[in-house]
């Protein structure tokens, strides 16, 4: 703690320092439960650092990603809940760094918030170090802004960086799909961290809150403000494993865009993804979000993941050796269609 450091003029513009301070204090202990081999110093310096583990590489890569959580924080500010906001932000990094095959190795975030309240904060780094944990990144550092009069006080942003490695020779090339291949879908855990303008927009989220926090017979009993805060599903851990016993072909995080932008991205030129609709297993929430604000078939489908967190591309001859790698690593997984010539990228049928 800077026991000397206080500006009472600061503080009257809107910005403790101390807060900031405390803060820290306070999400010492989440951090220390990322630190791996690669952590050299503590938080509270200016810059994290990281040892590389190269050890057996023989061109080593490096493979970097950054996002936020996007209007999702406005449902964990409604809510008052900040503990699992975190683990969307990382999330949504190193899911989308292992579609190259590259293993997480270290996170940063950045917060924003009109008032830092030092406990708030504190939560906030809470998630994003059990994030962490659950990808095997180290959180080695990150940023608190407090912006008085650029957004209210009780408001805040997340977003994070995550860096990874691969050995230039196991980066993933989908070069080598063909047809025949079969596409496995990994469930995901929910909505994750896109559509959420959509989202308030079909609930009327922002004028009528209420309505978020009755149980709802069609979600299992539980409200709809509970479904869509759970956290994005991480799927770092199971697909390393896959990767060492299965020949992928290619991998896509099913972010923003859904089906139609993100499978078409692991998809050669001449190539297409032909999805079976029949099989996709469609969580509640996306039958209510459709039915409630009259949305047609195409737009959730190029809108969320419809219960596809992830599809990754093998060959025919080793799907079932997939699949029983990524469930004994706790991963619903099954497939839902078939790689065959065409121009589209992805087609539903």
């Amino acid at each position: 703690m800077h026991s000397n450091s206080k500006s009472e003029s600061y503080a009257a513009a809107g910005v403790d320092i101390t807060a900031g301070y405390r803060a820290v204090e306070l999400m010492k202990a989440h951090i220390k439960r990322t630190k791996n081999e690669g952590c050299l110093d503590d938080v509270g310096g200016f810059g994290g650092c990281f040892g590389l583990p190269v050890a057996g590489m023989e061109e080593p890569v490096l493979v970097s990603g950054t996002d936020g959580c996007g209007t999702k924080v406005k449902l964990a500010i409604l809510m008052d809940k900040h503990d699992t906001i975190g683990i969307d932000a990382v999330a949504m990094c190193v899911n989308d760094i292992i579609c190259c095959g590259a293993k997480p190795l270290f996170f940063l975030d950045y917060i924003a918030c009109g008032k830092n309240v030092p406990e708030k904060i504190a939560a906030i780094v809470g998630g994003v170090a059990e994030g962490c944990v659950q990808s095997g990144a180290a959180l080695i550092g990150g940023e608190t802004a407090e912006h008085p009069g650029l957004m209210p006080v009780e408001d805040y942003d997340l977003a994070g960086f995550a860096v990874g490695i691969v050995d230039k020779k196991k980066i993933l090339d989908n070069t080598k799909m063909t047809e025949g291949d079969v596409v496995i879908a990994l469930a995901s855990s929910g909505v994750h961290s896109n559509g959420f303008s959509l989202v308030r927009k079909v609930f009327d989220i922002d004028h009528n809150p209420d309505s978020l926090y009755v149980s709802c017979e069609a979600l299992g009993g539980k409200s709809i403000a509970e479904t869509l805060l759970t956290p994005t599903r991480i799927y770092v851990k199971s697909v390393l494993a896959l990767l060492e016993k299965v020949n992928v072909k290619g991998i896509s995080h099913i972010t923003g865009g859904g089906f139609y932008e993100n499978i078409p991205r692991s998809i050669p030129a001449g190539l297409t993804a032909q999805i079976d609709k029949a099989s996709v297993k469609v969580l509640p929430i996306f039958d209510l979000i459709a039915k409630t604000g009259n949305i047609p078939e195409r737009d959730m489908y190029n809108t969320y993941n419809m219960g596809v967190g992830m599809s990754i591309v093998v060959p025919a001859s080793e799907v079932e050796t997939a699949l029983e790698v990524l469930r004994a690593n706790g991963e619903d997984a099954y497939e839902i269609g078939r790689i065959v010539k065409g121009e589209e990228g992805v087609v539903l049928v």
